[in-house]
């Protein structure tokens, strides 16, 4: 594929709101997860939770939209400049030339929740100022965004579990590629609700600690929350040193259990062999390994028997999920950012919350500072629904 530029990119999560207090927790080998306390929520596990979510109001013309998923998403898209390069791409290459593909996993179904609550005890009915459509449906987040920015180009929104937000890049590629549109806004936003929390609790998935991906003593996940958005748009002949380009994407459904991965990794190796042979490189040419890493015994387990099969046990890799949780839908977006900041500041994260890593694995317990020319990034949903993408900077 022609490689992409992400001309602009940010995450806010747990860790913090936007760029900076990201890059100074992942230098710090930082954690924002906590006991959970979300809601009405009693259960013995760890949270990532955006703090003032909740005190983020929407405009006026778009309170049909109002939900914490769109909170949160609006509260990410004013960070580090990014809506002001979405107003400056859209004045280059048009409203109806610019799309939006985002992931999301359970969208506002917090409201949904709540609404719950509230209905008539006479007849069951839900009350009416409920607004599936702005809200629960997962369309929403995507309609939310076009309409703040006034886009009017193809809209998208993935809900393929915990790669959405990583195929999403795939999506808006393929877009570009076809000449349909000229540049994409790409991301992911999930927002804490009762639905994940107690579902997955329900699969015995949770651990009742900060979780410890790759750990050998590792026991499940912690469920976070975060927005994260990048702008794709075709790379110019002169690049600045610092840019960061979508270099490859790989992706694959190996379809093996509807909640489990196949054991031996095989959907996984399949994403990471596409995406490297996309951006025409060999599995010696990356420099660093953002590992899916949920902290389950089986996921971990898989991903690790994918990475040493294609990889060997000599490349750097860590799961950064121990510092923002695992934020689902939008996981692989904001591990994309991770990857981006890595390059542009030339660190390797720490893998937090992991003492005892697994064996056959160079497993980073400590951030490295050293140069970062191309990382690839691991996103694996339930159902087998695998993504992998390859950022780089110029050659």
């Amino acid at each position: 594929m022609h490689p992409l530029l992400i001309s602009a990119y940010t995450a806010t999560s747990c860790l913090g709101r936007g760029l900076e207090p990201l890059r100074e927790a992942m230098f710090a080998g930082r954690s924002g997860l906590k006991p959970c306390d979300f809601e009405t929520v009693s259960l013995q596990t760890w949270i990532g939770e955006v703090a003032g979510t909740d005190d983020e109001r929407l405009p006026t013309e778009l309170a049909r939209f109002d939900c914490r998923n769109n909170r949160l998403a609006q509260l990410g898209l004013l960070q580090d400049g990014f809506a002001d390069a979405v107003r400056a791409a859209i004045s280059r290459h048009g409203a109806d030339r610019t799309g939006v593909f985002l992931g999301t996993s359970t969208s506002g179904i917090l409201e949904t929740e709540l609404a719950y609550r509230r209905r008539s005890p006479d007849t069951g009915a839900l009350p009416a100022d409920f607004n599936y459509a702005g809200t629960h449906n997962t369309f929403s987040l995507a309609g939310f965004v076009q309409n703040w920015f006034g886009l009017k180009g193809p809209a998208v929104v993935v809900s393929s579990a915990c790669s959405s937000s990583a195929k999403v890049f795939a999506s808006a590629a393929r877009m570009i590629a076809s000449g349909l549109i000229d540049a994409a806004l790409v991301g992911g936003v999930d927002s804490l609700c009762l639905t994940t929390l107690y579902g997955f609790n329900s699969l015995e998935l949770t651990s009742p600690q900060a979780c410890r991906p790759f750990d050998r003593a590792r026991d499940g996940i912690s469920i976070g929350e975060g927005a994260a958005f990048a702008l794709l748009e075709p790379a110019p002949h002169a690049l600045p040193p610092d840019a960061v380009l979508l270099l490859g994407y790989g992706e694959s459904s190996d379809a093996y259990h509807m909640s489990s991965p196949h054991p031996e990794g095989r959907g996984a190796r399949q994403a990471m062999d596409a995406a490297l042979t996309r951006a025409g490189l060999a599995a010696r040419d990356i420099d660093y390994i953002n590992l899916h890493g949920t902290a389950t015994p089986s996921n971990d387990a898989a991903e690790g028997k994918a990475i040493t099969g294609l990889f060997g046990s000599a490349t750097p890799c860590s799961s950064t999920k121990g510092a923002t949780g695992h934020t689902l839908g939008a996981a692989g977006g904001i591990e994309a950012v991770i990857a981006a900041l890595a390059i542009r500041d030339g660190f390797i994260p720490a893998g937090v919350g992991t003492t005892d890593p697994e064996e056959g694995l160079d497993y980073v317990l400590a951030t490295r500072r050293q140069p970062v020319r191309r990382v690839i990034s691991n996103s694996f949903g339930f159902g087998g629904t695998n993504c992998s993408l390859i950022l780089g900077c110029p050659a």
